[in-house]
């Protein structure tokens, strides 16, 4: 690829910017058709220029601001042209002399080469300005910007849950017995999480058979079986868990004699030896005051 002066490459940054008079662009154009790695230099620039371009949307601005710019540059009111008074005529110096002609070509280059580098910058910069504008007022006051460049509504669906606190619980005893001067077994439930717990009193276990704990409401077609109590003191099982509270809270709980290991039908076979009803023994407990 062809080396080119920076004053080709300030030509042609301008030219992508479109800030060239009729006669700088006709060179251009000039150069272009003649020379392809300066044509893909000038569509290099365009390229570069042209994303910071189409990022500002078009807006026209309102008459006053207008009038604002054109006082700021000096535009207002049309202006006469510039005329300089004439130099009195300079006699020719001799050779040798200090007065010689000095050749001006390159510093008019220069001067030309820095306008266009100048322009480049300044259009860049107000371009870079515009979007800094732009993205604070579509922050701060997009309703000041046209449709088109005011920033999308988005909708957040935020889904709020309500946890249900469950009703205070307390601890609920009932004794299971034949009668009221021989109770046999202590049935203690939960009223949180209906685990349950019997504890053994004064009932004696008989060789070959097993005490079985069943359920009975009329909330059920028949009585349900919550297992059979253990031979150690304590048996504490989570067999209530798939009743409601009601039903919990207001059956009759009985014990029967089965065979060892408990009845092999689920239904129950022996005597019933052991009943009794569930009472509250330790209320709820109070619910925190609110802060």
């Amino acid at each position: 690829m062809m080396a080119y002066s920076e004053d080709h490459i300030a030509l042609a940054a301008e030219y992508a910017l479109g800030t060239l008079d009729a006669d700088e662009r006709a060179q251009v154009e000039t150069m272009m058709s003649v020379d392809k790695d300066f044509t893909a230099m000038v569509e290099a620039w365009q390229q570069k220029l042209g994303v910071l371009n189409q990022m500002v949307g078009s807006v026209e601005p309102r008459p006053e601001v207008w009038d604002r710019i054109k006082a700021a540059i000096g535009h207002a009111e049309p202006q006469s042209p510039l005329v300089l008074p004439a130099a009195p005529p300079q006699p020719a110096p001799e050779a040798g002399e200090l007065g010689a002609p000095v050749d001006t070509t390159n510093v008019v280059r220069l001067s030309a080469q820095a306008r266009r580098w100048r322009n480049v910058a300044t259009f860049t910069t107000a371009i870079a300005a515009a979007l800094v504008a732009m993205i604070a007022t579509q922050l701060y006051a997009p309703d000041r910007l046209p449709d088109g460049l005011r920033p999308k509504v988005r909708t957040q669906v935020v889904e709020v849950k309500t946890t249900v606190a469950s009703p205070p619980s307390g601890q609920y005893v009932a004794l299971l017995q034949k009668d009221s001067s021989s109770p046999a077994f202590i049935l203690t439930v939960d009223g949180a999480t209906k685990n349950f717990t019997v504890r053994r009193v004064g009932a004696t276990p008989e060789p070959g058979k097993s005490f079985e704990l069943w359920l009975v409401s009329d909330k059920l077609q028949r009585p349900r079986s919550l297992g059979v109590i253990g031979g150690d003191d304590f048996t504490t099982r989570p067999a209530l868990a798939s009743y409601d509270r009601d039903t919990v809270n207001q059956a009759t709980y009985a014990v029967t004699l089965e065979p060892e290991g408990g009845s092999p039908t689920g239904v129950a076979t022996g005597p019933i030896v052991f009943t009794g009803k569930l009472i509250e023994a330790v209320p709820p407990a109070a619910p925190a005051p609110a802060r």
